[in-house]
């Protein structure tokens, strides 16, 4: 399998969407990746604990705990009694932090509209089944990784025989 050229364009499109995320941004707040990520899953998860975020991320708590601490000063949001479990709270968006989050998402699908606008219906469709198909893919890797203990290498290429990086 070659993926050289898949490496190449993966490099470039990771560098086009780091620069454009600032220009998704939403107006007065912007948000970094971390923060637009715990924000999306909030809203697309519902409200969650700590612990639930940070498993969902593969971050140390002590991370998500920093990151969602800067979402908390900026009030985008808070901390409720979880109803399971008085002791625990859960994180939830308050209206200004789904205000933030509607504002960015409708920059990100405007910009991808215009990106993607003259392509056709069809070539929508299969980009997107292709990159879910992907990102299956690397859901899998990682947590191989994990499960092994890898850093860097998926475990499928430490078994004999299988081909080696340079080689790939």
């Amino acid at each position: 399998m070659h993926t050289t050229h898949i490496e190449q364009q993966l490099t470039i499109l990771l560098r086009r969407v780091q620069r454009i995320h600032f220009t998704t941004s939403s107006g007065e707040i912007e948000l970094d990746r971390s923060a637009y990520g715990i924000l999306c899953r909030l809203v697309d998860e519902g409200p969650q604990r700590l612990g639930s975020l940070a498993q969902a991320f593969g971050l140390d708590p002590s991370t998500i705990t920093r990151q969602v601490q800067a979402l908390e000063h900026e009030d985008l949001v808070e901390r409720r009694p979880d109803p399971k479990d008085r002791r625990a709270s859960l994180l939830d968006l308050t209206v200004p932090g789904r205000q933030v989050l509607t504002e960015t998402r409708a920059r990100r699908r405007e910009w991808l509209q215009a990106a993607l606008g003259d392509w056709d219906d069809a070539d929508h469709e299969e980009f997107g089944r292709l990159l879910e198909k992907f990102n299956l893919s690397i859901d899998k890797v990682v947590q191989e990784c994990e499960l092994h203990g890898a850093v860097a290498q998926p475990a499928a290429a430490t078994d004999a025989g299988a081909v080696s990086a340079a080689g790939a």
